[in-house]
């Protein structure tokens, strides 16, 4: 399977130079201007995960391939992209216009956690189509986000912090019914998102880290020192489903990206996942997507 792409590499595969300030002890912030492409032209760029985070406001016609979906912009949007779902970008028309930052993890670093908010979940929401008002808005951010980058002010990666959670607010604020669901911190909650934090914590599955450790609600709750009935009722009261509902819904994602992106085979990806037989994987993925897995291989 392909390895995630390096912010070097992307740097040097995009503009074949790399900033001699790419490691500090602030993180990496950059911007760029979206420019035209060449329309037919094959594009190098594999599908495959990259190491830092990029929000896209974008306009133009456009095709995303993102993990498991393929998602079409007809006129504008804004994209969010992060380390942990791969996905790659066909342009469907040659004007293309708009702008893009790029950041790593260490950018945020003791500001707050990324990973809280539904736009960097895996289940999440990740495009989001802008009328002509919200775009307009949006690229007032990014060209704020331009005058601070270009300042001599010894404080403007705080505001730049502070302009990326302005786009993420912006977004969320916009989808009153997104599935982020607020409630207070009570002990089901917390429970629940140790659980869902564990979960995660398992994926993505490459040559690094080869195979799920937990598959059942019973280790989950070994590993979090509770029952596994407070488990289960906790999670369901949280999130509305039950938990082996949520990890198979992880692991039938994970097994998509892994027949879609990798070389493995199928039982090599069956024991990934936690299937002591690949007879066993075949049936679970059957039973979700109603094609067995060389099927849907086949499709892609």
């Amino acid at each position: 399977m392909d390895k995630s792409e390096k912010i070097e590499e992307f740097y040097k595969r995009k503009f074949d130079w790399i900033p001699e300030n790419l490691h500090n002890n602030i993180g990496h912030f950059n911007l760029f201007k979206v420019v035209p492409v060449v329309l037919g032209k094959k594009n190098p760029i594999p599908f495959k995960r990259r190491d830092f985070y990029k929000i896209t406001t974008i306009i133009g016609k456009n095709r995303i391939h993102y993990a498991d979906k393929i998602v079409e912009i007809q006129k504008q949007a804004m994209v969010f992209s992060n380390p942990f779902i791969p996905y790659q970008w066909e342009h469907l028309e040659s004007e293309q216009h708009g702008y893009y930052c790029i950041f790593n993890q260490d950018f945020f670093f003791n500001f707050g956690d990324l990973s809280q908010y539904e736009v960097y979940q895996p289940n999440g929401t990740h495009v989001f189509d802008l009328n002509d008002e919200q775009i307009k808005y949006a690229f007032q951010v990014y060209e704020r986000m331009e005058n601070e980058l270009s300042s001599d002010y010894v404080h403007k990666y705080d505001l730049l912090r502070n302009l990326v959670y302005e786009l993420l607010h912006f977004v969320m604020k916009m989808q009153p019914n997104m599935n982020f669901v607020k409630q207070e911190a009570n002990a089901n909650k917390r429970i629940s998102m140790l659980f869902l934090e564990l979960l995660e914590r398992q994926f993505p599955i490459d040559e690094s880290h080869t195979k799920m450790q937990m598959r059942t609600a019973s280790e989950f709750a070994d590993q979090l020192a509770v029952h596994v009935n407070h488990l289960n009722r906790a999670v369901k009261t949280t999130t509305g489903k039950t938990t082996t509902q949520l990890i198979s819904e992880r692991v039938l994602q994970e097994a998509k990206i892994l027949l879609k992106q990798s070389v493995w085979s199928i039982s090599e990806i069956a024991y990934s996942l936690g299937f002591k037989e690949v007879t066993h994987f075949n049936n679970f993925f059957k039973k979700h997507t109603l094609l067995n897995p060389t099927k849907f291989r086949k499709k892609l």
